[in-house]
């Protein structure tokens, strides 16, 4: 998933340096969902992680 939002990212960098305004906000748009999603998913897997288990 991190994989994504720094390939997304990197689009969008590449995009706005060649002036694409709307290809470069789409993918940006894109890396930042992703890069929530996946920061969403790796809190919980840590407060996962430091439960006892029953």
């Amino acid at each position: 998933m991190l994989h994504y939002a720094i390939v997304f990212l990197v689009i969008a960098l590449i995009a706005a340096v060649l002036g694409f305004g709307g290809i470069a906000g789409a993918a940006a748009g894109i890396a930042k969902i992703l890069f929530l999603v996946f920061l969403v998913l790796f809190i919980a897997s840590l407060i996962m992680g430091r439960r006892p288990r029953a």
